[in-house]
């Protein structure tokens, strides 16, 4: 097992073994932070569902009230007036089908997200095996493939998050920056709280949220008490 840096070591040695108030978890995920960059906060669920149901797949989006702090670029694909739309509303990138594919095929990945409209997704298969692996492939679910690009493009600037449960039962997504305001990570942690709550399935069984853990990108796991979200 490789052997923890000394900062993370101390930084660690900070965080007593049992779960904490949410604003106190907050509160200690920043003071624990120790890289020389702004970290990305991420929250992490442990869920009472089983992934290899597909009725018990857990999934959904959320737009954090106050962001994510990092700057999405963002692909459109789109033709006719959706494109003037998607470049009103902020996209970095807008391009037809055919020359999205073409690019993608060639090499050209410098985007976060991307978001189309239905009639362009049948060129974009095409790339399925390229952003499927990465993320990047769009899908209604999540809301990228829409008629309403703009709309589409407006929510993810604006901070939307996209989370989905893993193999393990388990749900990994960011609410912010260290840099963030407390007040700003505690309402984006509860908004995102409060869409996985939201999205629980109808046959889920028993408690639906086993835990709740908190952490910077380079800090130690913070477990933070149920009782303290009105959870039981």
């Amino acid at each position: 097992m490789a052997r923890r840096s000394k900062k993370y070591r101390e930084s660690a040695a900070k965080v007593e073994r049992r779960p904490y108030p949410l604003e106190e978890a907050i509160e200690l995920v920043r003071e624990t932070a120790h890289a020389a960059f702004d970290e990305t906060v991420e929250l992490s669920m442990r869920l009472g569902v089983n992934p290899r149901h597909a009725d018990q797949m857990v999934r959904g989006t959320v737009v954090l009230p106050h962001g994510t702090g990092k700057s999405l670029k963002v692909l459109a694909v789109c033709e006719g007036p959706a494109q003037a739309e998607a470049e009103q509303a902020g996209a970095d990138f807008v391009l037809s089908g055919e020359e999205a594919t073409a690019k993608i095929q060639g090499g050209w990945l410098d985007i976060d997200a991307i978001v189309a409209t239905p009639d362009m997704m049948r060129q974009l298969s095409k790339v399925g095996k390229i952003l499927g692996p990465r993320g990047l492939m769009p899908n209604p679910k999540s809301g990228t493939v829409t008629a309403d690009v703009g709309a589409a493009v407006t929510d993810i600037k604006a901070g939307k998050v996209e989370f989905r449960v893993d193999r393990t039962a388990i749900i990994h997504a960011p609410v912010g920056k260290v840099s963030f305001p407390q007040k700003n990570l505690l309402e984006n942690t509860r908004s995102l709280i409060d869409a996985v709550q939201k999205a629980k399935p109808a046959t889920a069984k028993g408690r639906y949220v086993h835990t709740v853990y908190l952490c910077s990108t380079m800090g130690p796991g913070i477990q933070v008490d149920l009782l303290s979200l009105d959870m039981k």
